[in-house]
């Protein structure tokens, strides 16, 4: 078998690849020995059947198919060999003829290959890029606070009703002045104001005490919704439309109020741990505001990647592509594609390919490496930061670690950290190379940066 190459350019070559019976024939006449073996057809015992009809059954399927794969190794071979850097995929050149495959035993392949161009990007102190420090607010802190405040809170009974209480009572439904003996009764119904549409309602049922009675259309008050009267009726939503109009009792029995925990010693060592440093307010927010920090850290960083993406394309210029090549390439991808398709989506793919190679480029030249150890910690932040998300500042290392292995076991969201921790760990290394100015912003003022560019 010979493989030779004919450059049309610099980033477009032709591969040709000649091939002889003798490349391919050892492996026809196996795999069809392999075809008698297994093959069990009527009149033949199993692994008897005469090679001339497993021939003609199968010979022609499987000499195509042992010529693809040997002429697939040559091509393979032949590019590792010569250390060749191709784009997509080798694909067949236009023009050749059609193979015989019934009476040609030997044969000449073309293919189109695209290689990369070589796109070469110096940078310096001369270059320059923005870093954003996302600022926690303050308002930001208290919310959170809030929210820890809260979720570790208890419900307390208390004498007087307000609109985020769970007021509980016996209610009857009434014919008149008295109770229907016919009608619905809830023994200990609940509901909380702050649900009830009907605002002349909501305002009956602020300010009670217990023992008050008042009465009211829940059908009205509620706006007719389904499904809040029937668990509130304790009835079928089929049966909730009868109720229209209907006038029932409520006689406060309990009145319910969800307490904030304080801000205490009990209170720093559930959310932190036993061993927490923390033991004042200032000191939480502090811990807060750290904890932010970490978690913001990562948007920085992906946002500083993306203008970095973007300058090195620009610093590019317009490298040299095999474009109709890579056009090909791209419908023969896709059958589906359209030339339409393929001229919209082709300016985005070189922007793509172009990055590719510069980050190629420059891993390589600065040595660039990511061990397990570096995507174990990458997914032990990135299974904190979730955490977070849900106001769980302290969760248990063991528990980190348990979630961080079960992303890990993921091959697509292994082989994603990997990348990303390659990507932070360029990203460091070119904002030790250029001039990086640090500018402090808001949330708000961090998010209106990706406004600007969308």
């Amino acid at each position: 078998m010979n493989v030779s190459i004919e450059n049309r350019s610099d980033v477009d070559v032709v591969m040709t690849v000649d091939i002889v019976a003798d490349d391919y024939r050892q492996d026809v006449e196996k795999s069809l020995r392999s075809y008698r073996q297994r093959a069990d057809i009527k009149g033949f015992r199993k692994g008897n059947v005469p090679m001339g009809m497993i021939k003609k059954m199968y010979g022609r399927p499987v000499k195509i198919d042992q010529i693809n794969q040997a002429v697939g190794r040559a091509i393979g071979e032949y590019i590792h060999a010569h250390k060749l850097n191709i784009l997509g995929e080798p694909i067949p050149h236009e023009g050749q003829p059609e193979a015989d495959f019934d009476n040609q035993e030997d044969f000449t392949f073309k293919f189109d290959l695209a290689v990369e161009p070589k796109i070469e990007v110096e940078l310096g102190k001369k270059d320059k890029l923005v870093y954003y420090d996302i600022k926690p607010t303050d308002e930001m802190i208290d919310k959170h606070i809030e929210g820890m405040r809260n979720s570790m809170g208890a419900s307390v009974d208390t004498e007087v009703s307000e609109e985020n209480d769970i007021v509980y009572g016996h209610l009857v439904e009434l014919a008149g002045e008295e109770a229907d003996p016919e009608g619905i009764e809830v023994k200990e119904a609940m509901l909380l104001p702050r649900y009830i549409k009907e605002e002349e309602n909501k305002k009956q049922f602020i300010g009670l005490h217990v023992g008050d009675k008042i009465d009211f259309e829940p059908f009205k008050a509620f706006g007719g919704d389904e499904r809040e009267l029937a668990s509130f009726l304790n009835i079928d939503k089929t049966a909730v439309a009868a109720t229209e109009g209907k006038t029932f009792e409520f006689k406060v029995s309990r009145i319910s109020r969800h307490k904030p925990a304080d801000l205490n010693e009990t209170f720093y060592k559930a959310a932190f741990g036993e061993n927490t440093p923390i033991n004042t307010e200032e000191e939480l927010r502090k811990e807060i505001e750290r904890g932010f920090k970490e978690q913001f850290k990562a948007e920085s960083d992906y946002k500083f990647l993306l203008d970095l993406r973007k300058y090195l394309i620009e610093k590019a210029g317009t490298p040299q592509f095999a474009d109709e090549t890579l056009k090909r390439w791209l419908k023969l991808n896709d059958p589906k594609r359209t030339d339409e398709d393929v001229e919209k989506e082709y300016p985005q793919m070189i922007k793509e390919l172009t990055y590719h190679i510069l980050h190629k480029q420059l891993v390589g030249k600065h040595d660039i490496k990511v061990t397990p150890e570096d995507v174990k910690q990458f997914a032990l932040i990135a299974a904190k930061n979730q955490f977070a998300q849900y106001g769980m500042t302290s969760v248990p290392d063991d528990i980190l670690e348990r979630y961080a292995n079960s992303m890990l076991e993921k091959e697509d969201a292994n082989r994603n950290f990997t990348a990303r921790v390659e990507e932070n760990k360029l990203g460091q290394v070119v904002r030790d190379i250029i001039t990086v100015e640090n500018k402090e912003v808001s949330m708000e003022e961090f998010q209106k940066l990706f406004e600007t560019e969308a």
